[in-house]
This record gives C-alpha cells, structure tokens and sequence, in this order.
C-alpha cells in the first residue's frame, strides 16, 4: 500500500525529517525519504474528516490523463493520515523543482507569487523577473488552471500571493498549494475557509467561498500579474507592464477586470480571461443573409381548375 492509493496511512507509520513549512492551520514536515510531505493539522478536532476523504477520492476517481493534470497543477491531498481512525493530515507531493529559489546565503525557498506581482528587492534579488510575454503567459496559465478547477467542479476558495507558484523553466508553469482548502461544489470545507487579506471578494464574508468568488479572485491574479501590482482591485486603473499586451489584449483584459467588480453572477469567467489572453482576439460572425426566394405565379395556382372525381376502383377484369 502506497499514498498513490487512497488508502488511510497510520501516523505512526511515518518516519519524519524537519519540518519545512508552518502555517495558521497545519505544519508541514518531509518524509524521511524525502518523497513526500506530510501536513500535520494543529487542531483535528476541527477538521471535516468527511470532507478530507472525498478529495482524496476525487482524485482517485479521475482517469490517467486528468490525474496526471491535477498533479501538475496541484499539491492535492494523496491520502489521509489518522490516528485512531481520526484524520490528523495528509500526504502530498513536493512542489516541483522548478518552482523554487536558492537565496544568497543557500536557503531554498518556494517561487510564490509574491516575486512576480511585487517590485523586486535586494532580499530576493536571485529570483529571476519573466519577460513581459512570459508575463502574459503566466497570466494565462493562472487562468487556464482555475478553469480546469472549475470544470472538474472544483472550489478554490483561497487564492492569494502565498499559494500560487510559478515556473519560467522548462515553460511557464503554476502550480497551486494548499489544495485542502479546495472543496467540490455543493460540498463541505475541510476547515473553516481560509481567508487573505487584499485578497477577499468585498461582497460577501471572507468565510465563503463559491465559482463566483473564485471568479473574482480570478480577476485579481491576472490582474495583479499583468500590472506587477500587489493590491490593484477591480474599480481601479489597471496599468499593465509595458509590452506584455498587445492593443487587442490590453482593451479587453481592462474591461474583464472592470467587470469582475460587478455584482455576483455577472463576474467574467475563467474561459473569457482565456480569451482575452490568447493569440486570437474574438471573431464576431455575423448571420449570412437570406437568399432571395424565386417569384411565384399566382395565376397559375389561382386559376380554373379540373375538380373532377377520381375512379379508385379497381379496372374489372
């Protein structure tokens, strides 16, 4: 038995290293082996085991070439590790290699967000800046990711600076942290929602999370990608970086991100960020025009007419 299966894993089965990450929900350790980490809930008494077990199952009910996808994209919950039958976290993989940085001084650290949407600094001067077209495409990815989150009926919930990675190498690349804070539509939270300041719907409590925050959220990554602005919000001027858009682009990137700000249910979706970011602008087809019909002689239908009876019997024989 593996983590790959699904299956339950004992926490006393596991054999840790230090640990390499800590949060306001959990601390995370490597395995001793170094192939997986483990995140340990500082509270389980409020932890939905429920909840936790069917991400486990989504992704096990998925075929190859989604599961594939999904491990691509996120850090998704492999399996439970209990104690006692009681859920007190879950094995995941590492964030790929690429989707890191070594400090001056040797430290190893995960390529957040936060270096890409931030002025850079002297502190994290190693990270190297996309060109303004790797911009655009990380932009993209960002939203064909939520996209595919939310066609495999997802919920993201908490989408911020902290749990969005990305990559330059090989291609340009993000992958999602977090993933338990994900949820399937109409079903329950693992843990109460997380919620990140400069990052929360305005309409509604920062406890909820649906499609339509996720779609609004959606509008603060491109966004803040696109401008290299940490806090621009929809309802403010976007001023993109230079070159990264084209004309095309530009004008309709501005009017998604003004529209995100509307009321919910009338916020652009992932697909039309898609759009807007892609190669292709938007082809309108007009209807083609009807042909003409052939003129109709009436006298020929209007005149005298043969109403004569027709035999239907039989000739004799």
């Amino acid at each position: 038995m593996s983590a790959e299966d699904g299956a339950d894993i004992a926490r006393a089965s596991l054999v840790l290293r230090d640990r390499v990450g800590s949060g306001g929900q959990g601390d995370v350790h490597a395995l001793a082996d170094g192939s997986l980490l483990f995140k340990e809930y500082k509270n389980p008494s409020k932890v939905n085991a429920g909840a936790l077990a069917d991400l486990v199952a989504f992704r096990q009910s998925l075929g190859q070439s989604d599961r594939s996808r999904l491990d691509s994209l996120a850090a998704w919950p492999l399996c439970r590790v209990v104690d006692g039958g009681r859920p007190l976290g879950f094995l995941m993989r590492r964030a790929p290699s690429d989707m890191t940085w070594r400090t001056a001084v040797g430290t190893t650290k995960l390529l957040e967000l936060q270096y890409l949407i931030r002025p850079p600094k002297v502190a994290w001067q190693e990270v190297a800046q996309p060109s303004p077209e790797q911009r655009r495409a990380l932009a993209r990815a960002c939203v064909e990711a939520i996209d595919w989150f939310h066609g495999a009926g997802l919920v993201i919930g908490d989408i911020s600076q902290a749990n969005v990675l990305w990559s330059l190498t090989p291609n340009t690349a993000v992958h999602f942290l977090d993933c338990d804070g994900f949820r399937r539509v109409g079903r329950a939270a693992v843990q109460a929602q997380a919620a990140t300041p400069d990052w929360n719907d305005p309409l509604v409590p920062s406890t909820e999370a649906t499609v339509d925050t996720d779609a609004y959220k959606t509008a603060l990554v491109a966004g803040r990608i696109l401008a290299k602005d940490p806090y621009v919000s929809p309802g403010e001027e976007l001023e993109l970086v230079a070159g990264c858009l084209n004309d095309r682009q530009g004008t309709a990137v501005r009017r998604l991100f003004a529209q995100a700000g509307g009321e919910r249910g009338t916020r652009p979706r992932p697909s039309e960020w898609q759009t807007a970011l892609s190669d292709r602008g938007t082809i309108t087809l007009t209807a083609a025009a009807p042909r003409p019909r052939p003129a109709i002689d009436h006298t020929v239908l209007d005149g005298a007419r043969d109403r004569s009876p027709i035999n239907l019997r039989a000739p004799a024989r």
